[in-house]
């Protein structure tokens, strides 16, 4: 068997693999003894019919690529691994070179493998911890939400004002033609709070159910709907209902109802963890303080396409669960961008190729520190998840499966890099 090795770019390798007329006739015969075990030819046993014979009825090369295709199955892992010294990822692809009557069987295989990386001082970033507070007005907007849950709605006719929720249909233009994406009905809206923009709200003061109203309002120059941002767009807005909201008096009677024995424990405990909350986010802010630093002498080889694409199409899904688990359409938000899917794609391409380096600057650290998490570890984190997901039938399938104990593995290490990390380059 002879194999020709080849650096591509972008951190691939190809091996061409040649098996000689000799050596790949054994794989003729077997492939001979598949194809007849899966077709009925009269007068011969399933597995038994002769070459000769099954040539004549299905062709000589369905019989070779019967062949080639068990000849790749069994000789693909020993050519990995022997002629691969990297560390490969993904699927290896493999293309028949050449399949013919009495010749060489030659096979190409094409794999993408981990670039190399030249780390720089990964132990003297000098990083300062910065801590974020709670302010008494985030613990008081809570306390108002909670309230706000909990009020009683009552429909009135009279004039609408402060407080009150309406129900209204919306239509939106641009120079007179309609918004795309800009037509609502039912829409509730309280006034009082900022609703789309600010100033919305007031346009509908002491209007009465049934009543129309139309007027422009300009929208902020960085909003996030791109194709709205610093224009002035028309409305045209018409109420169906008016509710007066009756929202209750925050007592420790109400307190309860969420859990606390008071007021003053209701705020400790909403304090408590808008805390734990601004914790966690300072600890992420240091960590990627950490890993810039590093990243920006770090050397990296030509990363291959794969790692960025896969990193690319989790950050979309990420985006896309955030954007349904808080009941919105995705397809609703690429129009709010005034982008397609593909768009978007490219414009998360920096960053996701920051989180590719990141990724193996953490890989390559745990290397070269030789950290490394036993088999326990692994169990007992596999037992902490079963215990924090008890009855969720499908989360517990998934982490019983084996490539998720893979993943667990890999997932520790990180955990251990970052947490030495923050240890060797946070300033005292």
């Amino acid at each position: 068997m002879e194999i020709t090795k080849k650096e591509l770019e972008k951190s691939q390798i190809e091996l061409t693999v040649e098996l000689s007329l000799a050596e790949f006739k054994p794989f003729i015969e077997k492939g001979v003894k598949k194809v007849s075990e899966e077709i009925k030819i009269e007068g011969f046993r399933p597995g038994k019919v002769p070459f000769a014979v099954l040539k004549q009825k299905i062709g000589e090369m369905t019989i070779l690529e019967e062949a080639a295709q068990i000849a790749v199955d069994k000789t693909l892992p020993k050519v990995l691994a022997e002629n691969t010294d990297k560390q490969v990822i993904g699927q290896p692809r493999v293309d028949i070179i050449k399949l013919a009557p009495e010749n060489p069987l030659v096979y190409k295989i094409t794999l993408s493998a981990l670039p190399e990386v030249k780390l720089s001082d990964y132990k003297n970033a000098k990083v300062k911890k910065t801590e974020k507070e709670v302010k008494e007005e985030e613990v008081k907007k809570i306390l108002d939400n909670l309230t706000e849950m909990r009020a009683k709605e009552v429909m009135v006719d009279r004039p609408a004002k402060d407080g009150d929720k309406v129900i209204a249909n919306i239509e939106m233009f641009l120079d007179n033609v309609p918004v795309d994406g800009g037509q609502s009905k039912g829409t509730a809206i309280i006034l009082g709070k900022d609703y789309l923009i600010p100033g919305f709200d007031q346009k509908l003061a002491g209007i009465k159910k049934d009543e129309a109203r139309e007027f422009d309002l300009p929208y902020p120059k960085n909003h996030y709907q791109a194709n709205l941002a610093g224009k002035l767009v028309q409305f045209r807005v018409k109420v169906k209902e008016i509710f007066e909201r009756q929202v209750p008096k925050l007592d420790d009677e109400l307190a309860k109802a969420f859990g606390a024995k008071s007021v003053e424990d209701l705020e400790k405990n909403i304090r408590q963890n808008l805390e734990e909350e601004r914790k966690r986010e300072a600890e992420q802010d240091l960590e990627i303080k950490i890993i810039d630093k590093i990243l920006e002498k770090t050397k990296f080889g030509e990363i291959p396409e794969i790692l960025i694409n896969h990193e690319t199409e989790a950050m979309l899904d990420e985006l896309e669960h955030t954007v349904t688990h808080q009941g919105g359409k995705f397809s609703d938000y690429l129009a709010s961008l005034n982008k397609t899917r593909d768009q978007l794609t490219l414009d998360l391409l920096p960053n996701a190729i920051k989180r590719v380096k990141s990724a193996l600057a953490i890989r390559q650290i745990a290397v070269e520190e030789k950290f490394e998490v036993s088999e326990k570890e692994i169990d007992e984190k596999i037992e902490e998840l079963l215990k924090q997901y008890k009855g969720y039938e499908k989360v517990e399938e998934r982490v019983k499966e084996p490539n998720y104990r893979l993943y667990l593995h890999n997932s520790l290490i990180n955990n251990k890099v970052v947490e030495k990390l923050k240890e060797w380059n946070v300033e005292k």
